[in-house]
């Protein structure tokens, strides 16, 4: 008998997704006499349970992405980037997207340290393009919930729409689209200092501080909203609007994601009790990969880098791929669930 199968299982059911905490809530629920079959109580367990699960991955997560992340300072990241040329810096921009904030409106800044320190511009929209969709955190969350053939696809995927989106900026030679006051900034290449190993566990340890004081609000509200959804809404009316009797679930799932702000913690509730009610897979990624790359705030700060010309292709360009990408998840669905 293959032990490796068995040990996968526990692993992504006991440790990732932790169901033996479910299991706990719901008889302490049950002791305070809420009947988690109820609707009410099924809420309140669904409320309890996504939070602690979340917060404790979160916070593990964080800490160690930004222990990582201390070692890719901006400039850094500059001078590795430059190193590469054409579809493997586009890459490589994608790749270190991956070790970045959490969200889309805190990769802007760097994104604008990127470009202003003479990165090719096609490098930086992959970066940006990648650093909010795909990170180790949404790597490991996704296994938690869909397990590991849907969340390395997803990864994989959200890879390949940064690499291509960056590369097709770069050849329409869209330069003239950033705004003057940042192609006019002079970079100073000064090496960061270098870190102890107390340095960056302190730095690690504030990372999830401040992340998770930015981040709970959006989980809260995600998971309220997961909750309400999973147990209130009926099967009929998610199949009805997302489900596969609708061609255009996905693409009406990707424009609701779009004005909405979160980032992927506050979003994978709501995609996991849309899932459970019937949504295919693809248009409830589609509907995560919209809201975390494309949310109106984002935009609204890139639009103070870059010239409308610009922006409006990027999200063109990330809006088509987010499509696509649900399209063929929902293709794939019965081969990778």
């Amino acid at each position: 008998m293959n032990p490796l199968p068995t040990i996968w299982l526990f692993l992504q059911d006991q440790i990732l997704g932790m169901k033996w905490l479910n299991a706990v809530i719901g008889k302490l629920l049950s002791g305070l006499g809420i009947d988690i079959s109820s609707q009410f109580g099924g809420s309140i367990r669904f409320f309890i349970y996504d939070v602690l699960k979340i917060t404790v991955l979160l916070c593990v997560l964080i800490f160690m992405i930004s222990y990582i992340q201390s070692y890719f300072p901006p400039e850094r990241s500059k001078k590795i980037m430059s190193r590469f040329h054409g579809v493997w810096a586009n890459l490589m921009a994608a790749l270190l997207g991956t070790v970045t904030p959490f969200c889309s409106c805190s990769s802007i800044p760097l994104f604008i340290g990127f470009t202003s320190a003479g990165l090719p511009l096609g490098v930086t929209f992959s970066f940006l393009i990648s650093s909010p969709m795909v990170d180790l955190g949404s790597l490991v969350l996704l296994m938690s919930i869909f397990g590991i053939k849907v969340a390395f696809t997803y990864v994989i995927l959200g890879l390949i729409l940064a690499v291509l989106g960056g590369t097709l900026i770069e050849k329409l030679h869209m330069e003239n689209q950033v705004e003057d006051f940042i192609r006019s900034v002079n970079s100073v290449d000064i090496d960061s200092p270098s870190l102890t190993r107390k340095d960056r566990v302190i730095y690690a340890r504030e990372q999830v501080e401040s992340t998770f004081k930015k981040v709970l609000p959006y989980l809260l509200i995600g998971v309220g909203i997961g909750a309400v959804i999973h147990n209130w809404i009926p099967e009929s009316w998610i199949e009805a609007v997302l489900g596969s009797h609708n061609p255009f679930g996905v693409i009406l799932a990707a424009l609701l994601g779009i004005p909405m702000y979160a980032d992927i913690f506050g979003t994978i509730p709501v995609a996991e009790a849309l899932l459970y009610k019937g949504a295919q897979l693809g248009t409830v990624l589609s509907f995560m990969m919209a809201v975390t790359t494309l949310s109106l705030p984002s935009i609204i700060m890139l639009r103070k880098a870059v010239k409308p010309k610009l922006l409006s292709l990027f999200v063109a360009i990330c809006t088509t791929g987010i499509i696509i990408v649900g399209y063929l998840f929902n293709i794939l669905q019965n081969y990778i669930i």
